[in-house]
This record gives structure tokens, sequence and C-alpha cells, in this order.
């Protein structure tokens, strides 16, 4: 878990990590949740002279952010968790409850690698793939809380089984977890992992070539479709598989860019905030809470 107090502009003032220990089972995963937000807090009134005067929190799964009800998360096992209501209940604050990854991307659009530009969408490429769609300053959920699941998106009809019932989607070719199956059975190591793959590729290796030029190809195939359907201005890349720079920038730049038709080009860049965009992003929808409350 991370979190952090954050000023009205964005800037991170304090930060902390605590283990998440999802092992001790999902309510004591929530207490945990409320007790880091109290601690933080206080710590706030301790060492910057002020408390918080809102909370945001970002979580994994589907979220209900109009109702503040983390409904769904397989990782750390909860359902219908009623968070919102709880963190307010215990800090006594205005809470803001969003998804994880359109926070992050919130916080990329507005401070981070997308700033300026009012429309883009963020990509991290980790265990999974997911995305956050930006417009004109805010993240758009969808009709049902699901837009931006550009991972599952079918890219090689034939391809893999994924988890989601579906064969052939971009995050079973084209995560950081698919890489690294690829290249540990490429390699014939199973503890190599993604990053040893791009250490590869720089050094020349033809067989961890392979391997990073098929998951370029089907991410580009992927990026392609998303920005026939959204007309992105910047499209802003993170997680894992973007540490590697312009290992992966430059084939992916120049196979997206054979792709296009019609379509109009966006910039492709890097993710700049790194794991921070969760947190920041988290401020930011708190201060956006409150920026609605006066303006009501």
């Amino acid at each position: 878990m991370k979190a952090a107090l954050v000023g009205t502009d964005g800037t991170l003032l304090h930060e902390a990590r605590r283990a998440t220990g999802r092992e001790r089972g999902a309510d004591a995963v929530v207490e945990t949740i409320l007790g880091f937000a109290a601690d933080l807090r206080a710590h706030g009134e301790e060492h910057l002279g002020e408390s918080a005067v809102a909370a945001g929190v970002a979580v994994p799964g589907i979220v209900d952010a109009e109702k503040g009800i983390a409904e769904y998360s397989a990782n750390l096992g909860w359902r219908d968790v009623p968070l919102r209501a709880l963190l307010g209940e215990r800090l006594g604050v205005p809470v803001a409850l969003g998804h994880d990854v359109r926070t992050g991307g919130l916080a990329e659009g507005r401070i981070g690698a997308g700033r300026g530009s009012d429309r883009f969408v963020f990509i991290p490429l980790g265990t999974g793939i997911a995305g956050a769609i930006g417009i004109a300053g805010v993240i758009e959920a969808g009709a049902h809380g699901n837009a931006g699941e550009i991972g599952h998106i079918v890219v090689r009809p034939d391809g893999p089984d994924c988890s989601c019932g579906q064969r052939g989607c971009l995050e079973t070719l084209a995560s950081a977890a698919a890489v690294t199956r690829a290249w540990a059975a490429a390699s014939g190591d199973p503890g190599a992992d993604a990053a040893d793959c791009a250490k590869a590729v720089e050094s020349g290796d033809p067989a961890a070539i392979r391997v990073w030029q098929d998951a370029v190809d089907a991410l580009a195939a992927g990026l392609v479709t998303a920005l026939t359907l959204l007309d992105p201005a910047t499209l802003i890349i993170g997680g894992g598989l973007a540490e590697a720079g312009e290992t992966l920038f430059t084939p992916l730049r120049a196979a997206v860019e054979e792709r296009v038709t019609f379509q109009g080009l966006p910039h492709i860049v890097p993710a700049a905030l790194g794991d921070t965009a969760g947190c920041l992003g988290a401020g930011l929808l708190a201060w956006d809470l409150l920026s609605t409350e006066v303006s009501a």
C-alpha cells in the first residue's frame, strides 16, 4: 500500500508505504487501510501543522466510484466494501473513491506526461494491461465502470487463452508478465524476466529480439485499435515494461506508425510519475471533490 499527503497543486508532501497483508483476509486489509489513513492525517497535523481536509483512495478491481463502494477485487478477496463511508467515518472528512489505473491516469494526464493534452490514453504494462481514457481533464469510466480495458482487446484470435475467457488478448502477448513467460521459455531460464529480456535485446541476442519484437507488434496492434476508436493526442505508456526506455519506445513508435492509415498519429511517451501516480491521483480526486462541493 502506498499513501501520501498531497498539496493543492499536486505536490507530494509526504509518502509512506505499508505491506498490504492480503493473506490476513479482506477485513484485515480494510482495517489496515483505515488505520494507515488515520496515521497519515496525524503525520500532517504533527509535521505540517494542519490536518488533511479530504481524502482520496484508489483500489484495484471493480469500483463504483459514485456510490463509494469497492465492489470486487480478486487479489484482495473483498466484495461490496463501502470504503468511502468507512473512511469518512474514521477520518471525519469528505472521501473520494477511484479505480487504481484510472486514478493513476488522472495524475499522469493532469500533472505528468500528459500535461497540456486534453485527449490522452494512459496504459500501464505490468502483470496485465489496463488503460485510462482522459478527456478534458477527467477520466472516462464508461457506462458500467469498465472503460479503458485495452488489455482485453483481441489482437490474435488464435493466441493464448486469457483469464477473461477470450483468446489472444493484448495482455496475454504484450504485458510484462507475457514477455517474462516468453523469455523464460526461449532462454531456458525459468527465473528470467522481462527486464532480463530487455537487457538481452540491448546486447543483440537474436532470441531476445524475436521475443521482444513479437510483444511490440502485438502492443502496436492494440494501440492502433485504441487510437482508431479514441483519437488521442497522447499515448502514455507506463508500468514495468516501460522501464526499458527506448528499447521499447523506438520500435513501438515505428510499429504504430507502420500500421496507421487515416488515423492521426499520437505522441507516444513514457509515463512520468512512476509508482507515485496512484497516490498523486488519489490526492487530485480529493481536491476535485472539495472543488465540486464548493461550486455546488
